[in-house]
């Protein structure tokens, strides 16, 4: 049996994630519905279990504090893929910290492609249909007038069960509160 791939994604559960699964809905109708994220660890093949993953996943992340991101342009990654994306501008480098951080020991992975941050809107089946659909999503992410920050407090550790078809495994959180809420809430 083939080993599964697994990622780490940051989902985008505001008005820019609403933005992307609707557009991504009139642009490839027939693709299976994947809720918008950022991808912090591309799919991968795990050396070891599912729980040493997380148990590295969530110490690493207790060190990091959480993060905005700022969505900047619609470009494309033909000729390599015909992916179309919104980049990642502001705090780029900061994910990308994040991404080396996090590539190691069983989550080690040697990427097929450099990292680059970004927030996926469609992947075509040909570079024709990826050049008009990133036409029309750079007139309509012109016309968002909706904030473009994302907050990165929350990631989720993913397992690929099928093709297109991916299973939330864990939530981690960026950081560690020092102080409870409830003794902050409680002082004099």
């Amino acid at each position: 049996m083939e080993k599964r791939r697994y990622a780490l994604v940051a989902y985008v559960r505001n008005s820019a994630g609403e933005f992307v699964e609707n557009l991504r809905r009139q642009l490839h109708p027939d693709l299976p519905h994947l809720p918008a994220h950022l991808t912090i660890l591309p799919p991968r093949r795990l050396q070891g279990t599912e729980q040493e993953a997380l148990d590295v996943l969530d110490h690493l992340c207790s060190e990091e504090q959480p993060f905005e991101v700022h969505l900047g342009e619609v470009e494309t990654f033909i000729p390599v893929t015909p992916t179309v994306y919104i980049r990642v501008d502001a705090q780029a480098s900061r994910m990308t910290e994040l991404h080396s951080h996090l590539n190691v020991d069983g989550l080690a992975f040697r990427e097929e492609w450099p990292y680059i941050p970004h927030l996926t809107i469609v992947k075509m089946s040909s570079q024709p249909a990826a050049i008009h659909a990133c036409e029309v999503a750079r007139q309509r992410w012109a016309a968002y007038q909706q904030s473009r920050r994302i907050m990165l407090e929350k990631l989720t550790f993913v397992r690929e069960d099928a093709e297109n078809c991916w299973v939330d495994l864990a939530p981690i959180s960026l950081g560690r509160r020092l102080v409870s809420h409830k003794w902050a809430d409680n002082r004099p």
